[in-house]
């Protein structure tokens, strides 16, 4: 096959293997990636990843799905001739947000729309007995990142039923047992959490639960289990502990692999903190410098996840996004903070910032900055800024609002929200945000718009972007960049070559690394 090849699973007869195929790509899935630069008639162009199905008696790959919808998640039934998936129409990187739940007949190719959701869905499962499909609904801003309630729904179609309302967790991957249990892997206050359930009556043991990370791979907790439930592997890491594999009884897990025993942290403590902000209760993690002195005052970043639905957790950092992990084995404290709109604190934590970026989840960033000064010994007068994708855009907003922060590094950030809507390629996730298009309801826009307040600015502040990312396009960090110069502030603005949204190539990483502790040191030394 000439593609893209993704996701392959058994039916559950093993005659069969289902895969996701996106025939002739030029790149990898998803709009993380580096962009194929478009010349000539420009178009909405896109490839569609199509489900394939391999016949292992021929070794024939079958195309099932149509060549104009691209396929997102799916799962077969356990009869091995329906399947249920979330798919849309068109491109394939903007319209994972109004994807919908359908069933597949593997043998005819027939897709039927079951429910058209309110939010974004993913990670739908079957049921052991095929009457029933799970899945995960709630607001989330990027594909691979999951975070919702979970919802159930009659495979035949139907009305869906919430399992977990007012939940004060962000379900991230799903797996049902055999026994007709289902495993809800969650992120409950920035921590790992595996609960079952019995559907029947809404009621969840929670089997694990520990400040770690928990994971396959994905970004959120998530398991492999045995049909059965009783045993599942994962790969577990904290910001003590670097990844291995483990495997056994949920929570009662052994030790397979032990690859990263000699890598220890470059940095010190790490403190769970939580604090009081507009009557929400908000995480966040402090992380010490290496070798701490607690005589000794020391300076603070303050470090802003993308997203913003995502959640930090305790983990071991891996590039690109963890770049500022570089700082406390030079000195700083470290705190990131997980703000309304992050994943970890129910559904209706993660809605708080609908048509309200840059206001209550910037008041609960400076309200943690207030919580790491008090508890710990950080120098107020030496506090920085960082933060990529959306973490960049709060770069940039929070040096429009304030002179607490002597230093700011801002990467793949979003300047101005009423230009962006009509630069970037992924625009259908700024509906369920802002509630309407920037040409009905501009003034919104506007007003979470650093350039709006960019003569607030005296922070000097690095920006950092890659030539071909489409999710945060380079037209924007540069349309800063343009505004500080402009207005005298020190700035400086370095776009790396064949970059997307996700860095890739080791000597860019490395550059992002070794510029952010120099500009720090700059100005906070």
């Amino acid at each position: 096959m000439k593609g893209l090849l993704a996701e392959p699973k058994w039916s559950s007869d093993g005659k069969s293997i289902a895969v996701l195929f996106t025939e002739n790509a030029t790149r990898e899935a998803g709009p993380l990636v580096a962009e194929t630069p478009e010349t000539g008639v420009i178009k909405d162009a896109f490839f569609e990843q199509r489900l394939a199905i391999v016949d292992l008696a021929t070794g024939k790959l079958r195309q099932v799905t149509p060549a104009d919808t691209y396929i997102y998640d799916y799962d077969w039934a356990p009869d091995s001739k329906t399947i249920a998936l979330t798919a849309a129409k068109g491109n394939g990187d903007n319209n994972w947000y109004i994807a919908e739940l359908f069933s597949l007949d593997a043998a005819s190719g027939q897709m039927r729309s079951i429910y058209k959701p309110k939010w974004q869905i993913a990670r739908p499962v079957v049921s052991a007995d095929g009457k029933t499909v799970a899945f995960i609904e709630g607001l989330m801003s990027d594909e691979d990142s999951v975070g919702g309630d979970v919802f159930l729904l009659p495979l035949a179609g139907g009305t869906p039923r919430n399992l977990t309302p007012d939940r004060k967790a962000s379900a991230s991957a799903l797996a049902w047992t055999s026994g007709g249990k289902l495993i809800v892997q969650e992120n409950m206050d920035a921590e790992s959490a595996i609960t079952q359930f019995d559907t029947a009556v809404g009621h969840g043991e929670t089997l694990y639960r520990a400040p770690e990370q928990v994971t396959l791979g994905y970004w959120g907790t998530s398991a492999s289990l045995s049909a059965d439930g009783s045993a599942s592997a994962v790969i577990r890491s904290s910001f003590s502990a670097p990844p291995e594999i483990w495997a056994g009884p949920v929570g009662k897990w052994k030790q397979l692999t032990k690859k990263n025993a000699g890598v220890k942290p470059a940095w010190g403590e790490a403190k769970s903190l939580h604090w009081k902000s507009d009557g929400f209760d908000v995480q966040g993690w402090l992380i010490y410098p290496e070798n701490f002195d607690p005589a000794k005052k020391y300076p603070m970043v303050v470090a802003v996840h993308g997203g913003p639905g995502l959640g930090v957790q305790s983990h071991w950092p891996s590039l690109p996004f963890n770049y500022f992990m570089a700082l406390p084995e030079q000195g700083y404290f470290l705190l990131q903070a997980n703000p309304r709109g992050s994943f970890g604190g129910g559904e209706a934590f993660t809605q708080a910032n609908v048509r309200d970026f840059g206001y209550g989840d910037w008041r609960d960033i400076l309200a943690g900055v207030d919580e790491a000064i008090r508890v710990a010994p950080i120098d107020p007068q030496r506090l920085g800024l960082t933060g990529w994708s959306y973490g960049g855009y709060m770069t940039m907003w929070g040096v429009t609002q304030t002179g607490r922060f002597r230093a700011a590094v801002a990467g793949a950030g979003i300047a101005n929200y009423l230009s962006y809507y009509g630069q970037n390629k992924i625009d259908q996730w700024m509906i369920p945000f802002f509630g309407k298009s920037v040409y009905d309801d501009p003034e919104v826009y506007a007003r979470s718009s650093p350039i709006t307040f960019i003569k607030n600015v005296k922070t000097p502040t690095l920006i950092l972007v890659g030539d071909s990312d489409d999710e945060c396009p380079t037209s924007q960090p540069y349309e800063f960049w343009h505004a500080l110069k402009t207005l005298g502030i020190k700035t400086e603005f370095e776009v790396y070559e064949r970059e997307g949204h996700l860095f890739v190539k080791p000597e860019h990483l490395r550059d992002v690394v070794d510029r952010t502790v120099a500009w720090f040191d700059t100005y906070l030394k």
